[in-house]
């Protein structure tokens, strides 16, 4: 098999939550757990570190990631979705996994694939804690993909876990209030394993304190102990200044530069404080590491997406945030940014709550719709259909690169152009 023909079996025999939404979601951990032991359990030859939430969790997973590798640790990291490669979901010190490991792991399991059928994401956490196994990684960042009481990750036992946050994602599947999304969330917090909480919530908090609790689990929120200051935007890159301080001395622990520049990034950096503060009773390292893992995020871990930067002249910037709590963040950074006129390129999956996040988007924008090429994206004459009555007006598009194009021939040099709604939107352009 070639490395496309190996996708192309994936992709059409195994239903995948990215492309095809709820009909590929699992509601049991039995083929995990039948492909665990299938490949001699892996997931117990490596520490890790379990990340969750709703926002956040992708950020926080490499800058982890990263910290552990400029530590010394050779280091696992899954994470999903992916937005050029597949590949991307699977890395060990920042380097994919190579073409021929996939090829080699579907054709050897070729069969008990096909008799066990997994979905999409459990035989691709299969095959990294496999690879992860292989490789002999000290350590690994798992990131949960969806929950977590019955996500495919969840059957680790892992040094820490990390809940970043709870917010207005995928309540069709994980349930109708924040107390019922975080009980699925607080699946993964494990006996006697310490829980790190990013951000403290009001309809959450009693549900974490409960559930760590009935494990016997030392839980901390993470904002309680840590603040984080964050400078403007001062270079081409898009770099911020940013220092993290000890809330009950004043001290600032760490800052230095982040590559990151959403203003979302402050409570990611609260959270990651707070699990280095936890895994020094662990896990060796300094905070010169902890400073450069975070300045060096995108180039030790290939991280894309977070409001990056594409262009100058105009301004191009695009970012996967797709929920409400996302787009609030997105939606006030591009409010702050110094621009002649706004141009907003975006689409969005058909399975999206559109009421709570529609209110959100700037109105004083020209709008591009368009769709992603995945079977979930919401068709562009729809969503310029559904965006009217919110006074958010514009042209529809067939697909992100003319929409894109279309954007770039109509801004001036002093205009921005935002790209965004969705990461399958964002995957076409990075």
């Amino acid at each position: 098999m070639t490395y496309s023909e190996t996708l192309q079996f994936l992709y059409s025999q195994l239903p995948a939550y990215h492309r095809i939404g709820k009909a590929a979601y699992k509601n049991n951990l039995d083929n995990t757990i039948l492909l665990d032991g299938h490949f001699g359990q892996p997931h117990r030859k490596f520490k890790s570190i379990h990340v969750a939430g709703t926002n956040g969790k992708g950020s926080v997973s490499h800058i982890t990631a990263s910290i552990l590798r400029e530590a010394g640790y050779k280091t696992g990291l899954y994470t999903s979705p992916h937005l050029r490669d597949f590949r991307e979901r699977i890395k060990v010190n920042g380097m994919m996994i190579p073409e021929d490991e996939v090829i080699g792991f579907v054709e050897k399991n070729h069969a008990f694939i096909r008799r066990v059928q997994p979905s999409f994401f459990e035989m691709t956490v299969a095959m990294a804690f496999d690879y992860f196994a292989r490789q002999n990684v000290d350590i690994a960042v798992i990131e949960v993909g969806l929950g977590g009481r019955l996500d495919s990750t969840n059957i680790i036992t892992p040094v820490a876990s990390v809940i970043t946050n709870i917010g207005h994602d995928h309540m069709d599947l994980l349930g109708d209030t924040l107390a019922k999304v975080a009980a699925e969330k607080a699946g993964i917090i494990k006996e006697k394993i310490p829980v790190i909480i990013g951000e403290t919530q009001p309809e959450t908090e009693s549900v974490f304190i409960s559930k760590a609790g009935e494990n016997g689990s030392e839980i901390i929120f993470a904002d309680r102990l840590f603040s984080c200051s964050l400078g403007e935007t001062d270079n081409e890159q898009g770099e911020r200044e940013y220092r993290l301080t000890e809330k009950e001395s004043g001290k600032v622990v760490v800052g230095g530069i982040t590559p990151l520049g959403g203003d979302y990034q402050q409570k990611n950096l609260i959270t990651v404080a707070a699990l280095f503060s936890k895994l020094q009773e662990n896990l060796r390292f300094s905070y010169q590491e902890i400073a450069d893992g975070i300045r060096k995020v995108k180039e030790n871990t290939g991280l894309m997406g977070r409001w990056q930067i594409l262009g100058r002249d105009p301004l191009i910037v695009c970012d996967t945030g797709h929920n409400k709590e996302g787009l609030e963040y997105v939606a006030r950074q591009i409010k702050r940014v110094p621009k002649s006129a706004l141009h907003m390129v975006v689409g969005f999956v058909s399975d999206k709550d559109l009421s709570g996040v529609l209110p959100l988007l700037p109105k004083n924008a020209v709008y591009y719709f368009t769709k992603a090429s995945v079977p979930r994206a919401l068709d562009e004459n729809v969503l310029k259909e559904k965006a009217a009555p919110f006074n958010l007006h514009g042209q529809s598009y067939p697909d992100v690169r003319t929409a894109f194009e279309s954007a770039r021939k109509n801004a001036a040099g002093t205009d921005m152009i935002f790209i965004g709604g969705s990461t399958f939107i964002v995957a076409e352009v990075v």
